[in-house]
């Protein structure tokens, strides 16, 4: 039975707190006191006898207690929030789904999904919410509730640890570079003459940067000096388009380029098999009908590649 105890403050302090990392930011979020949110947070842990969070010089870190205490609190708020917001909301009996999205599957896999998923739904309100940014950042979200999925390449995140992940497919990443380009078509491309050029590639502290790193200690190459970093495909597919830069790319997200011979693929591979792409849900939170739809969508469109 749920304590009387435990307040709705309690449960808003611990998960902005869970968010920021830290108790400063968390009380800015919620425009209180941090002093406030400490009291707060103490109350909370006092009530289910055991310690949240760990605090330390770089800021706090869930215990696995506040690990475990997260798994249900952060869905908990998001079915209050829902149940609220359907009282009064102009999309009452909508079938909404929030969806974290990756670069790996935003071009081609998601946008194919989603209007497989539409068109097979008996009502006509239906709509998807699409997320983008760094798996660390997705995953989070989901774990607090705030996604329904994350879909992309994403194995190699820390961050998936008790969520549930279910493997889709492969994809690797390659080097693609304009058509024209000075190293389009070297059949026996040396590594050494890919640090002549710019390059475009995943920000640092990613899982796909993780990739390109180890590509570069495996052929002892150093850092080229000219550098864009960034997960949006747009600003990549024209920065490479207009330049010399060589660009780690998902394949699947420029494939059409490739086809269409826009863009060239460089007969040096980055990797062999590629990541694992898949779908990612929090398996404390009820799946509703409309995401278990949903997920059947992205695994027919998926065994369709």
């Amino acid at each position: 039975m749920l304590s009387s105890r435990i307040k709705l403050r309690h449960l808003q302090a611990f998960l902005e707190v869970a968010r920021q990392r830290s108790f400063a930011r968390a009380a800015e979020r919620l425009a209180i006191s941090q002093p406030g949110v400490s009291k707060t947070i103490r109350e909370l842990e006092e009530i289910l006898g055991a310690e949240l969070f760990e605090r330390g010089a770089q800021g706090v870190a869930l215990t696995q207690s506040g690990l475990t205490f997260l798994r249900h609190a952060g869905p908990a708020i998001r079915a209050l929030e829902e149940g609220i917001g359907a009282v009064g909301d102009a999309h009452q009996g909508a079938r909404w789904l929030r969806v974290g999205a990756l670069s790996t599957v935003e071009s081609r896999l998601l946008p194919l999904a989603i209007r497989r998923w539409q068109a097979a739904q008996s009502s006509e309100s239906v709509g998807v919410d699409v997320v983008t940014g760094r798996s660390a950042s997705l995953l989070s979200q989901l774990r607090l509730g705030e996604l329904d999925l994350v879909v992309g390449r994403m194995t190699e995140a820390r961050e998936i640890r008790d969520l549930t992940f279910e493997h889709l497919y492969y994809e690797p990443l390659v080097l693609v570079v304009r058509a024209g380009h000075p190293l389009a078509g070297v059949a026996s491309l040396a590594p050494g003459r890919l640090v002549e050029f710019p390059w475009v590639l995943p920000p640092p502290q990613t899982t796909l940067r993780q990739r390109v790193d180890s590509f570069f200690v495996r052929h002892g190459l150093e850092r080229p000096g000219r550098l864009l970093e960034t997960l949006s495909l747009p600003v990549s597919l024209g920065y490479t388009r207009d330049s010399e830069a060589i660009w780690v790319a998902p394949r699947e997200a420029v494939i059409e380029e490739l086809e269409a011979g826009r863009l060239v693929e460089l007969s040096l591979p980055l990797e062999g098999q590629g990541g694992s792409v898949g779908l990612c849900i929090n398996a404390s939170m009820q799946p509703s009908l409309a995401l278990e739809a949903f997920c059947e969508a992205l695994r027919e469109t998926a065994s369709e590649r």
